[in-house]
């Protein structure tokens, strides 16, 4: 079996010893890697070896690292760039994002957060161009583009939507509210041999059940009180198309069993009429509820359930592929920014992956539509958002991640030091955090250094070491026995 291509990677910087250091190392994590000193070079060999990914310098001689930036987004935009910076020019770096950049990366920088930053970059790379890959798919691309995500569940989500498209079959969607499912259900139908036919919705929940029977089959003149006319239901008007049931947990089981007819036998009768009415139409379910637990109750019936469910196509709530949540702001910038081509701040960006969104990806965008009207700059802050994700972000921030509200702690800590450590403040904040870990893992391993230092990752003369300096006698070794010398 031939062996998978290496990734190919230009580094652009003009110091040799910078570009032969990151040539070696990523040569080492497995890459295929060409190096340039200035950014018109970068531009030329990305292009011709079709480059994975371009780690770049911004002060750089001829063309430096932005021209060369904005050069790579319209030649090769296909192609992740991250850009390299001197630890004082920020603001460099904050419009290498603007202008397309995947991320940065200050000087001088510890290599293995430099390999986590390439390896998470070519990774979005493979993702979306195995989401171009499903996309392309489908003969009209238009309804699809609005549904964003490379996580593997919307994977799923689209290669199962380009899967029955050409079907004539019956699809359930399942999926909390504004989880798009009216999106995949109209990208089914654009994508079907009945795209050139109509798409009629009918929101089960939103009708009155007296009234939802008349809406789906119509009614002749005089059948009730106020039916002054006839009146053709959804079904007749989706003849040759795609009917989408939204909400079909919500519907009578009275009215069920007439869905259930024409499931079956594609022939219904208008209120108060009498001839069979015939209509060539593909049905699309939609639900929020747990079918399954309603057929159990006897709220729903089973038999309609099962001719429903021939294929599912289940959509997961946001918060569980928060990975997305970047490319659906940047989708709903483009949305409703307009020409202001707006930008989210990291601190903004913080605030909305650490929200759980019960109200889903519609939720998320009404969000970046307020924030768009509220932000008079480019730039969309925290204080843009609403108050209950920047709450959510500062409880976060205080706590630290921790259940021990490690973040509050160092900040007490500071403020109770003051200038007092000047200097040394660094190596005092670790060790408040480092002695309390070592001794929680020594007492986790029943005080056996050598299985302490393996669960810590780190050498056990290291170890060692950091006990002596920090005064952790490891005396509760002798009940774990082993490795005392």
């Amino acid at each position: 079996m031939a062996e998978p291509a290496k990734a190919k990677i230009v580094v652009a910087d003009d110091e040799e010893s910078v570009r032969w250091t990151l040539k070696k190392a990523l040569e080492r994590s497995g890459y295929a890697v060409l190096t340039v000193a200035d950014g018109e070079a970068a531009v030329e060999t990305a292009g011709r070896i079709g480059a994975d990914l371009v780690l770049m310098d911004i002060k750089m001689p001829t063309v430096d690292g932005l021209e060369a930036l904005s050069l790579l987004r319209q030649r090769h935009p296909e192609t992740m760039v991250i850009v390299m910076t001197a630890f004082g020019s920020l603001q460099a770096a904050v419009e290498a994002m603007k202008r397309g950049a995947y991320d940065y990366i200050t000087k001088p920088f510890d290599f293995e957060e430099l390999a986590l930053l390439v390896g998470r970059a070519l990774e979005v790379k493979k993702l979306t161009h195995e989401l171009n890959r499903l996309k392309a798919q489908l003969r009209d691309r238009q309804e699809l583009d609005e549904i964003v995500g490379t996580s593997q569940g919307m994977q799923v989500v689209f290669k199962l939507v380009g899967q029955v498209a050409d079907s004539a079959a019956t699809v359930l969607i399942q999926g909390e509210s504004g989880t798009g499912k009216e999106l995949v259900a109209r990208a089914i139908h654009k994508n079907s041999p009945r795209h050139q036919g109509p798409f009629v919705t009918v929101n089960c929940a939103a009708i009155p059940r007296d009234l939802l029977e008349s809406e789906l089959f119509g009614h002749e003149k005089g059948a009730f009180t106020g039916a002054v006319a006839t009146r053709r239901g959804k079904f007749e008007l989706a003849d040759g198309g795609t009917i989408f049931l939204d909400e079909i947990g919500e519907m009578d089981p009275a009215l069920q069993t007439k869905i259930l007819r024409v499931l079956e036998e594609r022939r219904f009768e208008r209120v108060g009429g009498e001839v069979p009415i015939t209509a060539d139409v593909r049905i699309l379910a939609a639900t929020n509820r747990d079918l399954k637990g309603l057929v159990a109750h006897a709220r729903f019936r089973e038999d309609l359930f099962y001719r429903l469910n021939v294929v599912t196509i289940t959509i997961p709530p946001l918060r569980e592929h928060h990975e997305d949540i970047p490319l659906l702001v940047d989708h709903f910038l483009r949305l409703y920014a307009g020409e202001d081509h707006k930008e989210i701040s990291r601190e903004a960006l913080q605030c909305l992956l650490r929200h759980q969104w019960p109200g889903n990806v519609r939720e998320l965008e009404n969000v970046i539509k307020r924030a768009c009207l509220l932000a008079r700059t480019r730039l969309i802050l925290p204080e843009h958002l609403p108050e209950a994700l920047q709450t959510v972000a500062s409880r976060a921030e205080g706590s630290a991640g921790t259940p021990g509200g490690l973040g509050r702690e160092v900040r007490a800590e500071i403020k109770r030091l003051g200038a007092e450590r000047d200097g040394k403040l660094y190596e005092h904040i670790l060790s408040l955090a480092e002695g309390p870990l070592l001794q929680a893992v020594l007492d986790r391993v029943g005080g056996n250094q050598l299985k302490a230092a393996e669960l810590l990752g780190i050498n056990r003369n290291t170890l060692r070491k950091r006990m002596r300096e920090l005064g952790i006698s490891g005396k509760r070794e002798s009940s774990g026995g082993g490795d005392s010398a």
